[in-house]
C-alpha cells in the first residue's frame, strides 16, 4: 500500500473536528439496526440501510491479505485481487467495464496485509445488474493469462517508480528490518524478483485454495429495505459452495533495536522512520493507545511531535506517529521530513517525546482536550455508505463488535492519564527503536 494511503489508514487521524460525546451517541443511534445472518455455506452477510442517496455500496471482505503470500511469490495475493477484474468466464475485463460504464457503477478489488477487499457501487436501479456482475467476479474469475501478464508488468513499473519516492524506500526498508522473517514484512505487491515468477498457474492456485464463501464477510448499505437486500443477496451467495481453506497463522516474531539503516539518496530534504513493533487491532489496550499516540503525533497540531520539532524549533513540515493495527502486531511509527543537517536532531526530539510519556503523567487539560477531539472525530469514519460498509466488515472481522460506535465515547472518556502513561510504558521503547534515515549521507552528517 503507498505511504500516503497507509497513513490514512492507521489508528488515529490527524484531523479531527471537536464536538460533544453526545454527537457521537446521537450519530450511532441515528444509524439503521444492522441486520447480521450467516448463510447456510458459512458467510457472514451484514445488512443496513442508508437512503441518503439512491445507491447502494457493498464490501466483500476475504481472509486472503499478503500474509498468505507464499515465501518467493510475494504479491500474489495482491495480482489475484487485480485479477479478478480482468475477465470472467462469460465477460471481458474491457466487457466489464463498459458495463459499469453504463450503470454509472464502481467496482475494485485489492490486497492488504490481512485481507482482500472488493467493492462495488451501484445506482439502486441497477442493483440486479450489479449483483451480476459482482457474483461473476467473485465466483467465475478467468485470469486470462495475457491480462495477467499485463498486470504483472504494470505492478513491475510502479515498484520502479517507487524507488525514486524516498518516503516509500524508507517505509519498505523499515518493515523488512522490523519482520525479517514474518510475512508482514514484504510489500503487498511484491518485490521485483517476485513478480518475476508469478505466472496464472500460481494466481488460479491461489484463488482456489483461499476464496471461499466459508471465510467471506460481505456489507451493504443502501438505498433499499434491508429485507429487500437480504433476500436479494442471500439468493445469490447461497450458490457459492463452501471449500477447506488451509490452517496458518503469522509467524509472530520481529527485529527488536536499537538498529539504523541509512539508504544515501542526493535530496534536499531526509526522510525519517524510527519505530518498532506495535499491536494487533484486538489489544484490549487500543482505547488507551490511541489517547496516547494523539498526544504523541497522531493528532496534528495538537501533538507533542509537531509542537517540539515543527512549532518551536522549524526543523519539520509535518511529522506524526501512528500504530499500524492488524489481526497480529504490526508496527508503531513517527514519520517526519526535515533538513539533512537536521535528521539526527529530529530523531532525538521524537525519541525524547517517546521517553516523557514513559515517565510523566499527561495534564488533565491536555488529556481532555485529546479524548474530546477523538470522540468528536469518530463520526466523520461514518459518513458516508463506502466508510460503513468498511466500519462493518472490519468491525466484524476483527471482533469489535456492530455496536462498536456507540461502546466508544465511552472507552476513550474512561482513559486515564495514569492508562496513558501505562500503555506509554508499555507499548513505547524509545531505547530500541530501528531506525530508517533516507538522506544525502554526507549532509547529513553520516558519512
Amino acid at each position: 500500500m503507498p505511504h500516503a494511503a497507509k497513513l490514512g489508514s492507521t489508528l488515529l487521524c490527524c484531523l479531527s473536528v471537536l464536538c460533544s460525546p453526545g454527537l457521537l451517541q446521537r450519530t450511532a443511534l441515528a444509524m439503521s439496526p444492522v441486520q447480521r445472518l450467516i448463510l447456510p455455506n458459512q458467510l457472514v452477510l451484514l445488512v443496513s440501510e442508508e437512503h441518503s442517496l439512491p445507491f447502494v455500496t457493498l464490501q466483500v471482505l476475504i481472509e486472503a491479505g499478503s500474509w498468505r503470500d507464499p515465501p518467493g511469490e510475494e504479491g500474489l495475493a495482491s495480482l489475484t485481487a487485480k485479477g479478478l477484474l480482468l475477465g470472467t468466464s462469460t465477460r471481458t475485463a474491457t466487457a466489464m467495464q463498459e458495463e459499469l460504464d453504463f450503470m454509472g457503477a464502481s467496482l475494485s478489488a485489492a490486497a492488504r496485509k490481512d485481507y482482500t477487499t472488493l467493492n462495488l457501487q451501484v445506482l439502486k436501479k441497477d442493483l440486479d445488474r450489479g449483483l451480476e456482475l459482482l457474483m461473476e467476479v467473485l465466483m467465475q474469475p478467468s485470469f486470462p493469462d495475457d491480462e495477467i501478464q499485463r498486470e504483472v508488468e504494470k505492478t513491475l513499473a510502479t515498484l520502479q517508480a517507487e524507488e525514486d519516492q524516498p518516503e516509500e524506500v524508507a517505509e519498505k526498508a523499515f518493515q523488512h528490518a522490523l519482520f525479517p522473517a514474518n510475512p508482514y514484512g514484504h510489500p503487498v505487491d511484491g518485490t521485483p524478483e517476485s513478480l518475476a515468477k508469478l505466472t496464472r498457474t500460481a494466481v488460479e492456485r491461489f484463488y482456489q485454495r483461499y476464496y471461499h464463501p466459508n471465510d467471506v464477510i460481505l456489507a451493504v448499505v443502501g438505498d433499499s429495505t434491508a429485507d429487500e437486500l437480504r433476500t436479494k443477496l442471500s439468493a445469490r451467495l447461497s450458490a457459492w459452495p463452501m471449500g477447506e481453506i488451509p490452517a496458518a497463522t503469522v509467524d509472530p516474531g520481529f527485529a527488536s533495536g536499537p538498529q539504523t539503516i541509512t539508504i544515501d539518496r542526493d535530496l534536499a530534504q531526509a526522510h525519517l522512520i524510527l519505530g518498532h513493533i506495535g499491536i494487533s487491532r484486538q489489544n484490549p489496550d487500543f482505547e488507551a493507545l490511541s489517547v496516547m499516540n494523539y498526544l504523541l503525533g497522531g493528532g496534528g497540531f495538537a501533538s507533542r511531535l509537531m509542537q517540539e520539532i515543527r512549532d518551536k524549533r522549524g526543523l519539520a513540515y509535518s511529522v506524526a506517529s501512528f500504530f499500524e493495527a492488524d489481526k497480529y502486531p504490526g508496527s508503531f511509527q513517527i514519520v517526519l521530513q526535515t533538513k539533512n543537517a537536521s535528521a539526527q536532531e529530529a530523531m532525538a526530539l521524537a525519541l525524547q517525546q517517546m521517553e516523557r510519556l514513559r515517565s510523566e503523567l499527561v495534564s488533565e487539560p491536555e488529556l481532555a482536550a485529546a479524548k474530546k477531539a477523538l470522540i468528536g472525530s469518530f463520526p466523520r469514519r461514518l459518513a458516508t455508505q463506502a466508510q460503513l460498509v468498511s466500519f462493518f466488515t472490519r468491525a466484524e472481522y476483527y471482533g469489535l463488535g456492530l455496536d462498536y460506535p456507540a461502546k466508544y465515547p465511552a472507552l476513550i472518556t474512561a482513559v486515564t492519564s495514569q492508562d496513558v502513561q501505562r500503555v506509554a510504558q508499555t507499548y513505547l521503547h524509545p531505547q530500541h527503536t530501528i531506525r530508517v534515515i533516507v538522506a544525502n549521507l554526507h549532509a547529513a552528517g553520516m558519512r
